[in-house]
């Protein structure tokens, strides 16, 4: 019941977030250029264009875990293969990023990232429930050569 809602908010929240890394570290890169500033002999346009580059890295990271999870909505299926790895990898970012955002920027900040952080980790465990017990009888009651099956015996304590 709530695995699709989850699902839909964390895609909107990623594709969100995408857009705001990749604008955020853009305008770092428009700042250093026209500053001319240097960091410790470091050429400003190689710092410029790296920022820029590092925006559009982490822009298009962010909007295939988004993707991921958009998927996930939409087919209500839980991620499997290289988009369950997108997205565990994705909670660990975000858990890192936390923990620098709490000394560098603040509270707030710290506060949204373990939100994205929870949301990710509820996706993915959401849809981990859904798995059968091992043990449970096939329908019917019926095994593969269609005679009734029995359930075993309780276990008897002296």
């Amino acid at each position: 019941m709530v695995r699709r809602p989850v699902a839909w908010i964390v895609a909107v929240v990623l594709f969100v977030e995408a857009l705001g890394v990749a604008a955020l570290n853009w305008f770092l890169g428009v700042v250093v250029d026209r500053q001319d500033m240097s960091l410790a002999g470091l050429d400003p346009d190689m710092m410029s264009v790296s920022s820029k580059i590092g925006g559009i890295v982490f822009g298009l990271y962010f909007a295939l875990c988004g993707l991921v999870a958009l998927l996930v909505a939409l087919r209500d299926r839980a991620p499997a293969g290289l988009g369950r790895v997108l997205l565990i990898s994705a909670a660990v970012v975000h858990g890192l990023l936390g923990a620098f955002t709490w000394g560098l920027v603040g509270w707030t900040a710290f506060l949204f990232m373990m939100v994205v952080l929870g949301l990710v980790v509820l996706l993915l465990m959401t849809y981990d429930a859904r798995a059968e017990p091992a043990d449970a009888a096939p329908e019917g009651g019926k095994g593969d050569d269609g005679s009734p099956v029995t359930p075993p015996p309780a276990p008897t304590t002296p």
